[in-house]
């Protein structure tokens, strides 16, 4: 199984027009946007955990990367509730679980050789920073060689100068409408923007974003 794997490519997935898929547990459902094998390798997904539902002990040979986007999501390290950005690097495992049902963007065997160190930041809770133009701030959460992820809050009627992207970008709507000139990406859209894009982003509404950049080179 191969789905949008074409990174020279750009690509827009409105997530909440997207049908939930059964994974092997059950109560455990996906939204799969991009995958390289159906159970393995390179995987980008919205994860549903119904309330009680588990998963079984799994490996992670390429590291996971998780952002809790409703809900607690657990494991037998703690506990993981709505706003948490978490890293396992490499070649860790864990028996995922939710007692209270929970929601996930998942990203899994995408870590750059030597990206090791454990990651858990509870978004909640940390300062925004001033961005690069008045009306924007940015919360960063990781970076590591050319890839740099962060959230960015765009107050309403921010704009932004036209700008290019070495390695590529990424982006999950998680609330509000953003804009470029190219379209209007309301809560729950995924933008994969490839190597050297560029555009002119806004926001009218205002809006906060997940975005990883740099690492598509």
């Amino acid at each position: 199984m191969s789905l949008n794997l074409d990174r020279t490519q750009r690509l827009v997935i409105n997530t909440e027009h997207m049908d939930w898929q059964h994974s092997p547990s059950p109560g455990v459902w996906r939204k799969k946007l991009e995958r390289e094998e159906q159970e393995s390798g390179l995987t980008t997904s919205i994860v549903r955990y119904d309330a009680h539902a588990s998963f079984s002990q799994h490996h992670h040979p390429g590291g996971e990367e998780i952002l809790v986007l409703d809900g607690v999501f657990e494991d037998e390290h703690g506990q993981y509730p709505a706003g948490s950005y978490f890293r396992n690097p490499p070649g860790t495992k864990h028996s995922p679980a939710s007692q209270q049902g929970c929601q996930l963007f998942v990203k899994l065997n995408q870590f750059q050789s030597g990206d090791d160190i454990p990651v858990n930041i509870n978004t909640r809770t940390q300062p925004w920073l001033p961005g690069r133009v008045p009306g924007l701030t940015v919360m960063l959460l990781h970076s590591f060689a050319t890839e740099h992820t962060a959230l960015v809050r765009w107050q309403p009627g921010t704009y932004f100068l036209e700008h290019v992207h070495p390695g590529g970008e990424e982006i999950l709507v998680l609330d509000g409408v953003f804009e470029d000139e190219y379209g209007q990406y309301p809560k729950g859209t995924w933008i994969r923007s490839p190597h050297f894009s560029k555009h002119t982003p806004f926001s009218e509404q205002g809006c906060t974003l997940f975005v990883k950049t740099g690492y598509m080179r």
